[in-house]
């Protein structure tokens, strides 16, 4: 990647990261059909609640992720994999996992279109996220 190129990703990934944490997150984490998943706060220890897009297939919920390892609740993520998700107005606990391994775009494909969508056209360092769901 030359450093053009570098700079410009990184110019969008401020911009759209500070667009989704001032504005869309907190409009979208109100309502009441939005999947949220909440992370532990690698410092500060706390809840953290993220509006995502995915599918639940049986007991794992799918999801990609825009940024990769950039993303806040990625990192939170490598730091405490244990998870909850609200999915249908009910939270459900569980354990995530990166798959760095898996196609991100062929994964996409399968989830709901709208978000796979958004994310392909922000994002910049896809990666998929398996949340096994434990049994309810």
């Amino acid at each position: 990647m030359t450093g053009d190129a570098d700079h410009e990703g990184g110019r969008k990934f401020r911009a759209v990261t500070a667009l989704q944490r001032r504005v869309v997150n907190p409009l979208t984490r109100r309502l009441p059909g939005q999947i949220l998943l909440e992370t532990t706060g690698r410092v500060s220890g706390q809840p953290r609640r993220t509006p995502v897009g995915g599918r639940r297939e049986g007991q794992h919920f799918w999801l990609v992720s825009e940024y990769g390892t950039r993303s806040q609740y990625v990192r939170n993520i490598q730091a405490e994999p244990r998870v909850r998700v609200r999915l249908s107005g009910r939270w459900h606990t569980g354990t995530a996992h990166l798959l760095p391994d898996d196609d991100p775009i062929a994964r996409l494909a399968t989830l709901p279109r709208g978000n796979s969508t958004v994310v392909r056209a922000v994002g910049t360092q896809l990666l998929t996220i398996r949340v096994d769901l434990d049994d309810d």
